[in-house]
């Protein structure tokens, strides 16, 4: 059965007003890069060959997963594969460089990854370098969009301003030429806060964001506001965390990653009580999180991660199982998901 016959996975949706469409569902490359634990080879290459032999043809990686790592391994299966088959993102914003000394090189927040050291560059041309990179890396010559990476306070603090100036002086103006060119048919930013939602997205035009977590069946906080205001602007979004960063699959007894960290008591409370509807429904909670953020009209696409062969099956499967419409009215009854919130058709 092919993805989504019935949310119409199989079907491309056009980002925008660009010439780039996507199927609806992806593959996200972070956990290749070694986020949570090391990944064997072999691991990786059964996981991609999955999801290419479930039908998954858009996948996204950054130069900033593994320090290089997961945009080595991604370039390395899929440049085997016919071109005009997938659709290919990466991210901007990084170049890579040798750390002084390799052999004390702390890799962190990247349990394994490569050992190369990070430079913020949002200017024209560190965009372009970091554009070079990842080709490079990927040993693909084109990709299919490039995604302005982890322009927010929490990576840069009190230096965001200056990095936010780069930009709009400097860097879009990179990646609009490359989109003129031809080199790329989109760009787009990747975000990981709902006030960066409503505030770094604004800076500049984009065709799409990336949304990481201020958009899933945890938190619509962004509904009336970021996301609102995205759909007035014509830009499309893709769901890069549908799952929370862990705990809409593992759920409340599991290690509870939320946010890339610990979910506090009152996340797991709420996961809990959505976890009551879906014993009720008997509804999958991963597969009610990656339908919700789907429902939404501008989402486009949502890219879950998986490190193993059984991961991306099971998301394939989640993507497509019948969920019934009384499950969804009985979240909003419990004030589990903001009453507003666009969901799927039951079935």
């Amino acid at each position: 059965m092919p993805i989504g016959s019935h949310l119409g996975s199989g079907a491309l949706k056009k980002v925008g007003s660009t010439s780039l469409s996507l199927p609806a569902f992806g593959y996200g490359s972070a956990h290749i890069g070694e986020l949570y634990g090391r990944v064997d080879e072999t691991d990786v290459a059964a996981t991609l060959e999955a999801a290419w032999d479930a039908g998954v043809r858009y996948y996204d990686t950054a130069p900033w997963y593994g320090r290089g790592l997961s945009e080595h391994r991604l370039g390395h299966y899929l440049r085997n594969r016919p071109r005009d088959e997938f659709k290919l993102t990466t991210k901007v914003g990084r170049t890579l460089f040798r750390p002084g000394n390799p052999k004390t090189f702390d890799r962190s927040p990247w349990v394994g990854g490569l050992n190369f050291e990070v430079n913020f560059d949002y200017t024209y041309d560190g965009i372009m370098r970091s554009y070079a990179q990842a080709l490079q890396r990927l040993a693909i010559d084109t990709v299919d969009a490039l995604v302005i990476h982890d322009l927010d306070r929490g990576f840069h603090g009190d230096k965001n301003p200056g990095y936010e100036k780069q930009l709009v002086e400097s860097g879009i103006k990179a990646l609009e030429e490359l989109k003129r060119s031809g080199d790329i048919q989109a760009y787009g930013m990747g975000i990981n806060t709902d006030e960066a939602l409503e505030t770094t997205a604004n800076m500049v035009d984009l065709d799409f964001c990336l949304v990481a977590m201020p958009y899933t069946l945890l938190d619509q906080r962004s509904l009336h506001r970021g996301m609102a205001a995205l759909q007035k602007r014509g830009v499309s979004v893709i769901i890069g965390a549908p799952f929370a960063s862990g705990i809409l699959v593992t759920g409340s007894a599991g290690p509870a990653h939320y946010a890339y960290g610990k979910a506090p008591p009152e996340v797991q409370a709420r996961v809990r009580g959505i976890e009551a509807v879906c014993k009720a429904h008997d509804v999958a909670l991963p597969a009610a999180a990656l339908q919700f953020v789907l429902a939404h009209p501008i989402v486009v696409s949502v890219i879950p991660g998986a490190a193993k062969a059984s991961e991306v099956t099971q998301n394939v499967a989640s993507v497509d199982t019948p969920i019934p419409a009384g499950f969804w009215s009985d979240l909003k009854a419990e004030k589990l998901i903001d009453p507003d919130s666009p969901v799927p058709a039951g079935r």
